[in-house]
């Protein structure tokens, strides 16, 4: 893999059953139920594209040919309401369409997240990629949630998962993870500034005018303090698939954004199964995190997990009242 080398795609695992969705998904695909009149994976595709990913990696499995369809050009529907009034309705997916490619492949087993995300490495190939979960859907006024994460990517150029606070009780329901706060380039910008200011008081003043000076403005002598962006971004030193609440590192749990370098294939092939006997992409980031190369990142923006009937009522509230705004 290349140093540098920027994020032009974006996986999709889209093979699961959606079982708490039945029976509505026994023949609709859960990541095509929609959000108002969009299928939740087109907004995941929308937040790619607007992160400028080209090409959108798609896993399927069994059941899902309305993935495909759906990105892709109905001539009879075109031909029957062109012209009409109702025309504009296909405004948005005829965009997304021409602004991306689409490729899939087939899971054949459910194995689990990491081995779905295996079965994507023919599309992705040698090079950093994005991973996003159709069925947490984030929306902000600002940056898109992957925007935010591509953006830190440049930076840090290792893997980055989102992350969020969660009650104590729901932490058999994620990942979770521990880490190092990682100052803001402003605080080092601030330590560095008053170390600067604390040797230059003490090459120009005794020590007993640098000691009252250190006293006066005790802000000049920061002892590990942290403010601002730094509560945003961890380094991970450990992760747990879906620990008990008593066993759970933190608060901090997984969300389903990811940014994963290429190495992470060869990761999961040598994962052995994890919690509840499948491919965890958890336990993957671990063995990476124990380098020091996945980064946290507390995200900007709001999160509704549209797996559960609750979360997915609660999303469409939402869109629907700021739709009407």
């Amino acid at each position: 893999m290349s140093k540098n080398k920027k994020i032009k795609k974006c996986l999709f695992p889209a093979a699961g059953y959606g079982t708490r969705f039945l029976p509505a998904t026994k023949a609709i695909p859960k990541e095509m139920l929609p959000v108002l009149t969009k299928p939740l994976l087109q907004y995941g595709v929308e937040e790619a594209i607007s992160a400028g990913c080209e090409t959108m990696a798609i896993v399927t499995g069994r059941g899902k040919r309305a993935i495909e369809d759906h990105f892709d050009i109905s001539y009879e529907l075109e031909h029957q309401i062109k012209g009409t009034a109702k025309e504009h309705y296909l405004t948005e997916i005829r965009d997304v369409i021409t602004n991306c490619t689409f490729s899939y492949t087939r899971q054949i087993e459910m194995k689990g997240l990491g081995h779905a995300i295996l079965c994507g490495e023919t599309l992705i190939g040698d090079e950093p990629f994005a991973v996003i979960l159709a069925d947490d859907l984030c929306d902000n006024d600002g940056d898109a949630v992957l925007s935010q994460m591509i953006k830190l990517y440049e930076k840090y150029q290792c893997s980055i998962v989102a992350v969020e606070e969660i009650p104590a009780q729901d932490s058999n329901k994620y990942g979770v993870i521990a880490g190092d706060k990682i100052p803001s380039q402003a605080e080092n910008d601030d330590k560095t500034q008053a170390e600067n200011d604390d040797k230059t008081q003490a090459e120009n003043d005794d020590k007993t005018q640098a000691e009252n000076e250190e006293n006066r403005h005790p802000e000049l002598v920061p002892q590990g303090y942290y403010s601002g962006h730094s509560e945003s971004l961890f380094r991970v030193t450990n992760m747990v698939e879906k620990p008990e609440p008593e066993d759970a590192p933190s608060n901090l749990a997984i969300i389903g954004r990811y940014i994963l370098t290429p190495d992470i294939f060869d990761i999961i092939r040598d994962t052995k199964p994890g919690k509840g006997g499948e491919i965890q992409i958890t336990d993957a980031l671990l063995t990476q995190a124990k380098a020091g190369n996945v980064i946290a990142y507390k995200f900007k923006g709001k999160r509704f997990d549209c797996g559960s009937v609750d979360g997915f009522v609660q999303a469409t509230n939402y869109f629907y009242d700021k739709s009407n705004k």
